[in-house]
């Protein structure tokens, strides 16, 4: 799907990276838009960027905006791995996975009674 449509991967991806914030909806049909004038790896790589910093990744091979020119839909597909990896479902949206953000909860300790 990456390779015919990738800002409906994009999209995916922002939305869970944003928590929410923005809607899978949203951030593809922006990030087609600036695609089609020609920069949309510029858009795209600070989600790259953000999804780092989160997961403290390395920045490899090079950097964030170069991964994305040179490899857009290799660089997409890898943050989509490594969401599914981290337990998200990146189709699901982010009301499907947002369960898996919060804390667990705390065990109550014994009483006197």
């Amino acid at each position: 799907m990456t390779c015919c449509c990738p800002c409906i991967t994009f999209g995916r991806n922002a939305e869970i990276i944003e928590r929410g914030a923005t809607t899978c909806c949203s951030s593809g049909c922006l990030f087609y838009l600036l695609s089609m004038v020609g920069c949309g790896c510029l858009y795209s790589c600070g989600y790259r960027t953000k999804l780092r910093s989160q997961y403290s990744l390395p920045e490899e091979p090079c950097n964030d905006c170069c991964v994305h020119y040179f490899c857009l839909s290799c660089a997409l597909c890898q943050e989509h791995r490594e969401l599914k990896n981290r337990g998200f479902d990146p189709a699901a949206g982010w009301a499907g996975n947002a369960h898996k953000m919060n804390a667990p909860g705390v065990a109550t300790g014994m009483s006197r009674n």
